[in-house]
């Protein structure tokens, strides 16, 4: 009995004293070396038989900086509400396909009049939809890109979705450019609007 008692005496030792703390210490190191291990050793083994060449879902660098730059305010890419206001009660002229790649409950509060909800340009299954949307359409259509969901310069929708249409080919394709949000720039300067659907 005193045996026994010895050891778990010695396990209860064990468990209270340094050689735990050692254990902890082990087992973290081990942790961190898996994360990292996780993270950079897939980059570089893709890199190194370049399978990173090979994907088309992450956009280059340089791709992001052209899609910037050409989307930078007072570019020609983009439409100022107030025009787009105009060309829509106009009488005459080409009306432009007018495609909100934001956030569906955005959508749901307010949008503009005729737009088609596709869905966030962030996410793969809004740039399938987009895809879809604009595959019998010919290559000059006139299409208008909106998300309002944020500030222009943190909107994470608009540039996939352009940089997607310019990708198949369109070539007269416009971005809405809402510097704040589409309340305060849309819906609070009372550009027509629908609400609620």
């Amino acid at each position: 009995m005193l045996l026994c008692c010895g050891r778990i005496s010695a396990m209860v030792d064990l468990w209270k004293g340094t050689p735990m703390k050692s254990l902890v210490r082990f087992c973290f190191v081990v942790v961190v070396l898996a994360i990292f291990a996780a993270t950079f050793v897939p980059a570089g083994y893709a890199l190194a038989t370049g399978l990173a060449a090979s994907r088309s879902a992450a956009p280059s660098p340089q791709t992001e900086a052209q899609s910037a730059s050409e989307l930078a305010p007072g570019s020609a890419q983009l439409i100022n509400p107030e025009d787009l206001v105009n060309i829509l009660q106009s009488p005459k002229g080409e009306k432009p396909l007018v495609l909100n790649v934001g956030p569906h409950l955005l959508y749901m509060q307010a949008h503009i009049p005729g737009a088609e909800y596709i869905g966030a340009g962030s996410d793969s299954q809004g740039i399938e939809s987009l895809r879809r949307r604009v595959k019998p359409l010919a290559h000059k259509t006139f299409i208008v890109l909106y998300c309002g969901c944020c500030p222009w310069g943190h909107c994470p929708n608009v540039r996939p979705a352009y940089n997607e249409l310019h990708k198949e080919g369109f070539t007269n394709v416009k971005v809405l450019y809402i510097p704040n949000n589409l309340g305060a720039d849309w819906v609070y300067k009372g550009y027509p609007t629908i609400k609620g659907q």
